[in-house]
């Protein structure tokens, strides 16, 4: 069975059972199948090494461990295992951290029944979901901190100049389509890009890579438009 036949299996963590039902509820009647809820990140994480989910939609602020702990600790130990981050709002201050640790995007608590299936889909196949506009807001309040972890440049030498090309633009949340037509280049010829840049530099999904587009220097406050 490949990615795309395959229904993928989530484990929901929030501390609000109204929300972990209603998210079940939601999925369930979308054919995505939820293998297990826990209250808090400390259940998440031992549900997570007993279940094995594809996914795991994970609130941020939670009690005993919160979210970016239990990220952590889910992704060290099932690195193929895709995060979506729940939260109240759009510029929540622990977003851009959840990324930094390894989570492949965000979701607002008050998500549509049709968005909510479709982004556990959408991760679910390797892919981040992290609007360009949201990327642009949280790379400036990153940067206005003047707190960059920094990567090497010489992480970056493997890559040709097309491929730096590419994924800079990555970097300020352009997807396979925006790339095609900024580059000139068909989507398949964009995916290629996209795919050996992954392998070079060990990124799990695109929200990896504006993380590290950002971190190295390829892209900088002011250089990402309001898309």
């Amino acid at each position: 069975m490949t990615t795309a036949e395959r229904t993928p299996r989530v484990l929901i963590a929030d501390d609000q059972n109204l929300i972990r039902t209603g998210f079940r509820l939601i999925l369930n009647a979308r054919g995505i199948e939820v293998v297990g809820e826990a209250a808090d990140g400390a259940e998440a994480v031992a549900m997570a090494r007993e279940l094995g989910p594809d996914v795991v939609l994970m609130d941020i602020r939670m009690p005993n461990m919160d979210g970016l702990e239990a990220t952590r600790r889910i992704l060290a130990h099932a690195p193929h295992c895709r995060v979506l981050m729940l939260t109240t709002f759009d510029l929540d201050r622990y977003v851009y951290t959840a990324l930094s640790v390894g989570a492949s995007g965000f979701l607002l608590k008050d998500v549509t029944p049709e968005h909510l299936a479709a982004a556990v889909r959408l991760v679910d196949t390797g892919d981040a979901l992290l609007a360009p506009s949201i990327t642009r807001r949280l790379v400036e309040r990153f940067a206005s901190h003047g707190d960059r972890p920094g990567v090497a440049p010489a992480d970056l030498a493997a890559l040709t100049p097309r491929e730096l090309e590419v994924l800079t633009l990555l970097g300020r949340g352009l997807s396979n389509t925006e790339l095609a037509a900024e580059l000139t280049l068909s989507e398949a010829t964009v995916k290629s890009h996209v795919a050996r840049i992954f392998a070079k530099l060990a990124l799990r999904d695109r929200a990896q890579a504006v993380v590290l587009a950002y971190e190295t220097g390829l892209v900088r406050p002011g250089g990402l438009p309001d898309r």
